[in-house]
């Protein structure tokens, strides 16, 4: 497996706990919303997770058309080289979120709150959720809200050197968000306790940490 693949699907485990804290009380609003549905609830929340990994895949894909497209225009690939510094760094802001040791990366999130606020009105008229159909394009207009998860992620997608290649990496990292946010929205509240340990917060932030400066080693090496 591509290692950048397998780390954004680390990414999305070990983030899992602030998935949950952003977006785990959705799956509440989808119980109460289901217009007295005899589909199950999981299948609700199955297809909602389908439709927000999906809408990282396209903000991966457009991402990651776009920076490269950048670069062939330039002929500056440096330029993608710096961007991977950055997005190595994001990673280890990640890193610090994620353990509780510093919470800076919340300002990042202002950065998509003024779109989130004209996307936000359009998942109204959805609901109540007539179908578990109805979850799919609920799920992906959620899947914008305002998250420095997302968007550090998606700094990797802009370096992954094309848009399919930008699109796989948002939707490892959508698969790995899905066991937490899928068993925590039927109602495994075992696991969100789990997620949320201490010992579990730390440990992942120190592996996503040490990825996070693999990532710059590297990109700075390709300067050397």
């Amino acid at each position: 497996m591509n290692i950048d693949l397998l780390g954004a699907f680390l990414v999305g485990m070990m983030g899992a706990g602030h998935c949950i804290g952003m977006c785990g009380g959705i799956s509440a609003v989808i119980s109460m919303n289901t217009s007295n549905s005899k589909a199950p609830r999981w299948l609700f929340i199955l297809l909602y997770n389908f439709g927000r990994i999906l809408s990282y895949s396209v903000f991966g894909f457009i991402i990651g058309g776009v920076f490269v497209s950048i670069a062939v225009t330039s002929e500056s690939y440096s330029a993608l080289v710096y961007l991977r510094i950055f997005a190595g760094i994001l990673m280890c802001l990640l890193a610090l979120y994620i353990a509780n040791w510093w919470k800076g990366l919340v300002y990042i999130e202002v950065i998509g709150k003024q779109l989130w606020k004209y996307i936000s009105p359009l998942t109204k008229p959805l609901l109540p959720l007539k179908t578990p159909f109805h979850a799919i394009p609920f799920g992906f207009l959620w899947g914008w809200l305002p998250c420095g998860l997302v968007y550090s992620t998606l700094s990797w997608a802009a370096v992954s050197g094309g848009a399919i290649n930008g699109s796989l990496i948002m939707f490892a990292f959508g698969i790995g968000t899905l066991p937490a946010m899928f068993l925590v929205g039927v109602g495994a509240h075992a696991l969100q306790s789990f997620i949320n340990n201490s010992i579990t917060r730390n440990i992942s932030a120190l592996l996503l940490l040490t990825y996070g400066i693999h990532t710059v080693y590297i990109a700075l090496h390709q300067l050397i």
